[in-house]
Protein backbone atom coordinates (compact mmCIF):
# COMPACT_ATOMS: atom_id res chain seq x y z
CA UNK A 1 0.00 0.00 0.00
CA UNK A 2 1.44 3.45 -0.93
CA UNK A 3 1.53 6.14 1.75
CA UNK A 4 -0.75 8.36 -0.44
CA UNK A 5 -3.45 5.57 -0.33
CA UNK A 6 -2.74 4.97 3.34
CA UNK A 7 -3.04 8.89 4.12
CA UNK A 8 -6.32 8.65 2.09
CA UNK A 9 -7.72 5.73 3.72
CA UNK A 10 -6.87 7.26 7.15
CA UNK A 11 -8.60 10.63 6.30
CA UNK A 12 -11.77 8.80 5.20
CA UNK A 13 -11.98 6.71 8.49
CA UNK A 14 -11.24 10.18 10.25
CA UNK A 15 -14.07 11.70 8.93
CA UNK A 16 -16.34 8.97 9.44
CA UNK A 17 -15.35 8.87 13.43
CA UNK A 18 -15.44 12.81 13.66
CA UNK A 19 -19.26 12.48 12.30
CA UNK A 20 -19.68 9.51 15.19
CA UNK A 21 -18.14 11.59 17.66
CA UNK A 22 -19.70 14.98 17.03
CA UNK A 23 -22.73 14.09 19.15
CA UNK A 24 -20.96 12.94 22.42
CA UNK A 25 -22.14 15.25 25.33
CA UNK A 26 -23.83 17.41 23.24
CA UNK A 27 -26.33 19.45 25.16
CA UNK A 28 -27.99 22.24 23.42
CA UNK A 29 -28.67 25.71 24.78
CA UNK A 30 -31.93 25.60 25.16
CA UNK A 31 -31.30 22.49 27.40
CA UNK A 32 -28.81 24.66 29.69
CA UNK A 33 -30.73 27.57 29.73
CA UNK A 34 -27.83 29.06 27.90
CA UNK A 35 -29.43 31.83 26.01
CA UNK A 36 -28.49 34.82 24.91
CA UNK A 37 -30.46 37.18 22.27
CA UNK A 38 -29.45 36.44 18.91
CA UNK A 39 -28.19 32.64 19.98
CA UNK A 40 -29.63 29.81 18.55
CA UNK A 41 -31.17 27.50 20.74
CA UNK A 42 -30.43 24.55 19.43
CA UNK A 43 -26.49 25.26 19.35
CA UNK A 44 -24.44 23.25 21.70
CA UNK A 45 -24.04 24.90 24.91
CA UNK A 46 -20.40 23.29 25.28
CA UNK A 47 -18.97 21.60 21.87
CA UNK A 48 -15.68 20.51 23.73
CA UNK A 49 -14.36 20.31 20.11
CA UNK A 50 -10.51 20.20 21.19
CA UNK A 51 -11.55 17.24 22.98
CA UNK A 52 -13.56 15.35 20.11
CA UNK A 53 -11.25 16.07 17.59
CA UNK A 54 -8.16 14.38 20.16
CA UNK A 55 -10.92 11.81 20.61
CA UNK A 56 -11.47 11.18 17.04
CA UNK A 57 -7.79 10.84 16.42
CA UNK A 58 -7.16 8.10 18.99
CA UNK A 59 -10.34 6.18 17.69
CA UNK A 60 -9.28 6.65 13.52
CA UNK A 61 -5.25 5.86 14.52
CA UNK A 62 -6.91 2.23 16.13
CA UNK A 63 -9.23 1.70 13.09
CA UNK A 64 -6.46 2.30 10.79
CA UNK A 65 -4.08 0.26 12.39
CA UNK A 66 -6.35 -2.34 12.28
CA UNK A 67 -7.42 -2.05 9.00
CA UNK A 68 -3.91 -2.13 7.74
CA UNK A 69 -2.85 -5.26 9.99
CA UNK A 70 -5.87 -6.91 7.94
CA UNK A 71 -4.57 -5.25 4.92
CA UNK A 72 -0.83 -6.40 5.03
CA UNK A 73 -1.58 -9.96 6.48
CA UNK A 74 -3.38 -10.44 3.91
CA UNK A 75 -6.30 -11.83 6.31
CA UNK A 76 -8.78 -10.59 3.75
CA UNK A 77 -8.17 -10.19 0.60
CA UNK A 78 -9.11 -7.11 -1.08
CA UNK A 79 -6.90 -7.88 -4.63
CA UNK A 80 -9.53 -9.68 -7.61
CA UNK A 81 -8.33 -13.40 -8.27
Amino acid sequence: MSASTSVAIYVIIWWLVLFMVLPLGAKQKIEAKDIEDGQDAGAPAKPMIGMKILLTTAISMVAFAVFYFVYVGDYISFRPE
